[in-house]
């Protein structure tokens, strides 16, 4: 079969001929590109197992029919391939109401965005959100969820212009651009008495600022480092505060698959919607840069 191999840690992955799997074999349809492959690629995350197909995520076809998300396909069988091998507790039913780049981009993006304020924080009863990172696919995903879900102020902060602006069209009631002289205050100005939910996707120095811009009370939860790691975060600040540190497979496989199912179920509603772009496989490291240069769509592989 044909799929995008790494080779080596650092590299991108090589389109070439790779031995099929020959059990739990899906066929995939689209698999989705994400953040985890370059830091997995990179050898960020410990040593990669090479020669592997990339990918942790798809949509496709079991032997017997059933149209599934998958999610950790077992290595060496990624998902930028024409076939992968899932893993059976990481499978879950796809509704054909849903296409197959939503139903991708529902998955580690959507659960990313969507578990945090359902399992780790409560906002249905109008609290005040705030989404760092709102400019890319787990923070637009996360503005929609929060004003699903019965937030009663939605604010967006990110760096992008276009990013903020379309946060400002998927449902956030204000938008703040980071980078200023004084973050923690542009955060404050839209909020006078501190928020009380943060999910976070920057970390680093952005966090501080939102955690200087929070009530007694709050909930934050850091999903993602795209603004570097390890703040050093003043103990007085973070006091009367729960600062929760989120990864999708660190929780059971029956909370991700139910999460999964209630985002579903928000799509055929029309309710959510994610911006998405296509590449083939044969351009399978020039999707690799984009995921790379920092996407505000959700990337999918085609495999043929």
């Amino acid at each position: 079969m044909r799929a995008a191999v790494l080779e080596a840690a650092g590299q991108p992955p090589q389109v070439r001929d790779f031995d099929e799997p020959t059990r739990d074999v899906v066929q995939v349809s689209l698999a989705g590109c994400n953040p985890v492959d370059l830091a997995l690629a990179s050898g960020q995350m410990g040593d990669p197992d090479v020669p592997a197909v990339v990918g942790r995520e798809g949509v496709g076809y079991t032997i017997d029919g059933a149209r599934v998300y998958f999610n950790s396909p077992k290595s060496p069988f990624g998902s930028w391939a024409e076939l992968a091998q899932f893993d059976p507790d990481r499978t879950f039913e796809v509704p054909d109401t849903v296409g197959d780049d939503l139903a991708v981009a529902l998955g580690i993006a959507g659960l990313a965005a969507w578990l945090p304020l359902t399992r780790h924080a409560d906002v249905s009863a109008g609290q005040s959100v705030l989404i760092l990172g709102a400019t890319g696919v787990v923070g637009s995903i996360a503005v929609q969820a929060a004003r699903i879900l019965g937030a009663g102020r939605v604010v967006g902060a990110g760096r992008s212009e276009q990013g903020l602006a379309r946060a400002l069209e998927l449902g956030a009631d204000a938008v703040v651009q980071l980078g200023g002289d004084d973050d923690a205050g542009a955060l404050r100005a839209e909020v006078r008495n501190g928020y009380d939910v943060v999910v976070d996707m920057v970390y680093g120095e952005p966090f501080l600022a939102a955690l200087e811009a929070t009530a007694v009370g709050a909930t934050l939860v850091t999903v993602g480092q795209g603004a570097g790691g390890a703040p050093e975060v003043p103990l007085g600040t973070l006091m009367g505060r729960t600062h929760i540190g989120h990864n999708n497979n660190l929780l059971p496989s029956r909370m991700m698959r139910q999460g999964y199912r209630e985002l579903v179920s928000l799509a055929e509603e029309k309710r959510l919607t994610v911006d998405t772009t296509r590449y083939r496989l044969a351009d399978a490291e020039k999707a690799w840069q984009a995921q790379a240069d920092g996407p505000h769509v959700k990337i999918g592989i085609t495999p043929r």
